[in-house]
């Protein structure tokens, strides 16, 4: 599979252009509800207000595959603005969320007429395409060790934008494993391995201590 220290963007200001305030909705959704799927007509795209949403891709011979995990605050679904006319991914709640809604044409309108919305908007899209650089060049030359830790580190958002979330939502050894490019009994014993040595505490839920960034920091 989250980055630019530079001015954030800031959803605040996003929300409070006047001129998208019609056009969007705010809904529910329940843990492992489906907010699109892959296939889907893309006509919008979304704003997480509250919880983290990932987004997997399933490939011809029906292979799944977790591309990114999303907390509050992202926006997803962006490519529809590219000229995307169908959804790449599904989008699948993974605890309860709150995600508005933004639709395409009303979006479009704001970025030719909101100047100051645009360059933040385009920040945030320049931030997420680094993000999947970073991403690629980890699955390329990181053991799988630091990977699964980076995941961790990065869905607690440690080193992101906004508070940090230590405690993230239950998720299974299979996605971490899909996630990090590596077999679910890999992830097991690594999970084993940072709970003995304190940088993870975990029962229902994982509780990701700062101590782990020493296993993306120093060598193997």
């Amino acid at each position: 599979m989250e980055i630019i220290q530079r001015k954030p963007f800031d959803p605040r200001v996003f929300l409070g252009v006047a001129n998208v305030r019609e056009g969007r909705t705010t809904a529910a959704y329940k843990r492992n509800e489906t907010v699109f799927a892959q296939g889907d007509s893309a006509n919008a795209i979304y704003h997480l207000q509250k919880g983290k949403v990932k987004l997997t891709v399933v490939s011809n011979s029906g292979k799944e595959a977790v591309v990114a995990i999303l907390g509050t605050g992202n926006f997803f679904g962006e490519g529809c603005l590219a000229g995307q006319a169908i959804r790449m991914s599904t989008a699948t709640a993974m605890d309860d969320c709150s995600i508005m809604k933004l639709e395409k044409a009303r979006i479009v309108r704001v970025l030719h007429e909101e100047s100051v919305f645009s360059s933040l908007f385009v920040a945030h899209l320049l931030a997420r395409s680094i993000r999947v650089e970073e991403d690629l060049i980890d699955q390329l030359f990181n053991s799988s060790e630091k990977r699964l830790a980076r995941v961790l580190l990065m869905m607690a958002n440690y080193g992101g934008e906004g508070p940090q979330e230590p405690v993230i939502p239950k998720i299974s050894q299979e996605t971490l494993a899909e996630m990090v490019g590596t077999t679910r009994s890999r992830v097991s014993f690594f999970m084993n391995k940072f709970r003995r040595q304190g940088f993870i505490d975990y029962k229902n839920r994982i509780e990701v201590h700062s101590s782990l960034l020493n296993v993306v920091l120093h060598d193997n």
